[in-house]
């Protein structure tokens, strides 16, 4: 039986900063062929793990592997195989759009001119103009279009959106959805877009306080969670078999995102199904004030289901 490898894999992964650690105790495997959101508040740790996952920054603790291999042990083997799109889109800004594909081809062995001079075409980007001409958005394609160009088979993307408008925006994951099903790519994304990530994602990671919370196929994770909304009440007089992730409380109602193993089926809840979004900010919040979570005191936001404002309290909240 031929032994299936991971698209990255890390075990007690950590890295340190002085006395602070970025990222600690890190622990997940993400499967190959998966467009996975790696979401989490500034300062989780995300790029941190993206930078080791490149093989640029060496961890503290811990080991990581991508594609089988060790980033800071084979790194010649694992840079063929993998593209990374820092946050800061590096790009050479006096070099011509041109110029810059010259660059990477000569660069990357695997290198598809084809694909990228097309790419660019589509978004109007002129191969002759100096990169540092372009708006920012447009230096963001030309540094995504370079990642993609050299065919990677882990593809790591550090907030790739935020410098996009909507329409950019739309067509970056419908790019990436093509390079998944084409190629096979495995895709592990930065974003705070979680509106654009449930759209392509397939598994979920989320990073709070420098630990992962959850690592799981996106629709396992949608379909084991449930938000329950009812007459306000205390978390002990939920059903048993649901583990409460965050909840909060108006002064006549309960709001409780929970973890349902089976179907809740207490008449006197309402049972919908969450958004990635709901989900996130949800254990988000439950490691911001992890004594809230026993209590059940906290929702993902400060919202009722239908978007309107609430009058939340939050049990010990200053």
């Amino acid at each position: 039986m031929t032994e299936t490898v991971t698209a990255l894999e890390t075990s007690g992964l950590g890295k340190r900063y002085g006395r602070t650690w970025g990222l600690q105790d890190c622990s997940f495997q993400l499967p190959q062929g998966r467009v996975a959101a790696l979401v989490g508040p500034n300062g989780s740790g995300k790029s941190t793990l993206l930078r080791m996952a490149s093989g640029l920054t060496r961890p503290t603790a811990g080991e990581i592997r991508v594609l089988g291999s060790s980033p800071q042990h084979q790194t010649v083997d694992v840079l063929k195989k993998v593209g990374y799109l820092d946050q800061e889109r590096p790009v050479y800004k006096t070099l011509r759009v041109e110029e810059m594909l010259r660059f990477g081809r000569s660069l990357n062995p695997g290198w598809d001119d084809q694909s990228a001079r097309r790419y660019l075409a589509e978004l109007d980007i002129p191969l002759r103009s100096r990169v540092g001409k372009l708006s920012t958005g447009q230096q963001a394609q030309v540094a995504l279009t370079l990642c993609l160009a050299k065919r990677p088979e882990l593809l790591l993307l550090d907030e790739p959106v935020a410098a996009l408008d909507p329409l950019a925006r739309q067509r970056l994951m419908q790019v990436l959805l093509g390079s998944v099903v084409d190629d096979g790519t495995t895709v592990l994304v930065s974003s705070h877009a979680l509106s654009d990530l449930e759209v392509v994602c397939d598994y979920v990671i989320i990073l709070s306080a420098s630990h992962v919370q959850l690592a799981d196929d996106l629709g396992h994770v949608l379909a084991t969670h449930r938000l329950l909304v009812g007459p306000r009440r205390d978390a002990s007089t939920l059903p048993e078999h649901v583990q409460v992730v965050a909840g909060t409380h108006t002064d006549r109602q309960s709001s409780w995102l929970v973890r349902a193993g089976q179907p809740v089926t207490d008449p006197s809840l309402d049972v919908l199904e969450p958004t990635l979004e709901e989900v996130v900010v949800a254990y988000l919040r439950d490691q911001a004030d992890p004594g809230l979570a026993n209590a059940g005191t906290r929702f993902a936001h400060g919202k009722s289901r239908e978007g309107a404002p609430t009058n939340n309290e939050e049990v010990g909240a200053r």
